[in-house]
């Protein structure tokens, strides 16, 4: 039992890899959306889900669309800042909010398609105002346990 702590733990550990570390990130990721959107789910009528598999399911999709925006958003900021000139840095301040503007109304259209009425945004908007509310939410909420993981070192 040496080397053990409680008979059932090494007590040496060899630091994260790299792609343990974004599996790690991403299911945190995922866990925290889950909780907010099952939050909002259960106390506020704009958002309705039908179960928590299904809400499951949904906080997978909805990670999945927010990192891709976020990497769209990424690269076109790159495009951007590659080139010179005051045009350029409007430009790119206005590609990355119309990419996060966009994304929601293909965020809600993959919603409807892919769950149908498990899954569902009303109100204002046909429910991108909900959806917008929702997403922000989980970005803040994914922000401040970050940003607690690393005050906690």
């Amino acid at each position: 039992m040496q080397g053990k702590i409680h008979g059932f733990l090494p007590s040496a550990q060899d630091p994260p890899t790299d792609r343990q570390r974004l599996i790690v990130h991403y299911l945190c990721a995922v866990l925290i959306d889950l909780v907010v959107l099952n939050l909002f789910n259960e106390f506020w009528a704009q958002v309705h889900v039908a179960s928590f598999s299904w809400s499951l399911l949904a906080a997978v999709l909805l990670q999945a669309f927010l990192k891709g925006t976020n990497a769209l958003v990424y690269q076109l900021g790159v495009f951007f800042s590659a080139r010179r000139g005051a045009l350029m840095k409007v430009l790119r301040v206005f590609t990355a909010w119309l990419v996060l503007v966009l994304s929601k109304f293909v965020i809600l259209e993959a919603i409807d398609l892919v769950f149908g009425d498990k899954v569902r945004f009303e109100g204002a908007m046909d429910g991108l105002v909900p959806l917008m509310v929702v997403v922000t939410v989980m970005v803040i909420a994914e922000e401040a346990v970050v940003r607690f993981v690393r005050w906690v070192r």
